[in-house]
């Protein structure tokens, strides 16, 4: 999106002559004659940057820069301000008031676009770390894994990254699906840009729409600043939305506008406000099921739904269990300040053979939990105080593996069928997709066992 700059300056000619050489090197311009004027068509269009001229009537330059901040934060808004050489001392005022540069005039053309290049491209920085700082940490530093499901997903999500195409991220809870976007931004050739995170199930339905669109002055009590939305923050990246299972029908009515137009009104306006941002999506719930029972928008799903991947449990990649557990062992043992710590033998079997219900956000809470309360260096299992309803049985707890062969192959198929449907919470259909059967096959292998259950019987 071309950057839109205010000029603002009451001489004709000289605003005249920056609309040209701005336009030429495709800026987006507006011309303001005064800073009333100036002010209100930055409270409606907001620029990206503002030339000030400090010598005006009606309103000084200096006056325009003290009332900004009640329409726009300062460091939101980078100002170069224009003055004669006989007024450098003001010049020198508007920098302490908030002004990014000054120019004198009359204006070089190559050193005017030099500026302006350089305090666009601070602010674009500025933006980058503001995100960094509120939304990443040493958590994202890595996928760990080489199991062949989880190098099946990052080569997909690797080849995704390098389109701009809308990306789904299904799977538990737990299982990475943040770690995977903020990945599939790094890859992408939006890198540069800014990756803004929005958890659609952490705020209300009116929260979380000021938080994707932002406001206007004005638009409800105690709106005293334009303020702008996630979206608008994220312009030129990635925007993440999480939990997008959980939105609100109306608010999905006016994201598929966004994802359809790259344009929305901010909450209380009435002009346009154009974006270019990618999309990733993700949730733990089944979407195409929420569709069929009308709590999510079909043509907001297929929007969404271009590329889908689909993040395994942990307990469907064992081989990388060990790994994961020595990767936060590492890093929580060294904020403790504790180099050193280990795992026993004993120890990695019993996480082995836990079967990681919240997968490895869990993993990660068990092994931070060992390193803070326990003062061995080595963590043994009574230290890491797994949860038993998640252990897996083990085969000597299987009674049906000394019967007969074959009666032995029912009952196996028996126990993994009603885990499964457990683990689904009796839905079939997503245990179904958890056994990878059909929902028929799985619902005729049900029927089997119950006749011959009732057969029996008799």
């Amino acid at each position: 999106m071309k950057a839109k700059i205010l000029i603002v300056d009451d001489d004709p000619d000289i605003a005249t002559m920056l609309d040209d050489r701005l336009q030429a090197s495709e800026y987006g311009t507006m011309i303001a004659r005064d800073g009333v004027e100036a002010l209100e068509l930055i409270e409606q269009e907001a620029p990206h940057l503002i030339l000030l001229d400090l010598d005006m009537p009606r309103m000084t330059g200096l006056e325009v820069l003290k009332r900004l901040p009640k329409v726009r934060p300062a460091e939101d808004l980078p100002v170069i301000v224009m003055t004669a050489h006989a007024s450098i001392d003001a010049a020198v005022e508007a920098m302490k008031t908030g002004a990014y540069d000054f120019l004198t005039k009359p204006l070089d053309k190559d050193h005017l676009l030099l500026v302006i290049s350089k305090a666009l491209e601070r602010d674009t920085l500025k933006r980058q770390v503001a995100c960094l700082k509120s939304e990443v940490d040493s958590r994202y530093a890595s996928i760990v894994g080489m199991s062949t499901k989880i190098r099946a997903v990052m080569e997909s999500a690797q080849r995704a990254a390098k389109s701009d195409a809308s990306v789904l991220l299904l799977g538990e809870s737990g299982t990475g699906k943040e770690l995977f976007a903020r990945s599939i931004h790094q890859w992408s050739l939006r890198q540069a840009m800014p990756l803004v995170v929005i958890n659609c199930v952490a705020l209300t339905e009116t929260l979380l729409e000021n938080e994707l669109f932002g406001h206007e002055r004005g638009a409800f009590t105690g709106a005293d600043r334009l303020q702008k939305g996630k979206l608008e923050m994220a312009d030129g990246g990635t925007i993440f939305l999480d939990e997008i299972g959980d939105m609100s029908l109306p608010l999905q009515a006016k994201l598929l506008r966004v994802l359809q137009d790259r344009e929305f009104h901010r909450v209380g306006g009435t002009r346009l406000v154009s974006i270019n941002i990618r999309i990733i999506a993700a949730t733990n719930k089944d979407l195409r099921q929420a569709v069929k029972n009308g709590s999510f928008r079909e043509d907001l799903f297929f929007r969404l739904n271009v590329i889908s991947l689909t993040l395994p449990p942990l307990h469907e990649r064992p081989d990388d269990l060990p790994s994961l557990a020595k990767f936060f062992l590492n890093r929580h043992a060294r904020d403790a300040k504790r180099p050193g710590m280990m795992f026993s033998p004993a120890a990695m079997e019993a996480m082995s053979r836990y079967r990681w219900p919240g997968n490895i956000r869990e993993l990660e809470n068990v092994v931070a939990r060992a390193v803070v309360l326990n003062q061995s260096d080595t963590i043994e299992p009574d230290m890491l105080a797994l949860d038993s309803m998640g252990r897996t049985s083990p085969d000597e707890h299987l009674p049906y593996l000394s019967y007969p062969y074959h009666e032995s192959m029912e009952e196996h198929s028996r126990y993994i069928i009603e885990r499964a449907i457990k683990e689904a919470d009796g839905n079939q259909t997503k245990a179904a997709d958890r056994l990878k059967l059909q929902r028929t096959y799985l619902a005729r292998l049900i029927k089997q066992q119950k006749m011959k259950e009732e057969s029996s019987q008799l």
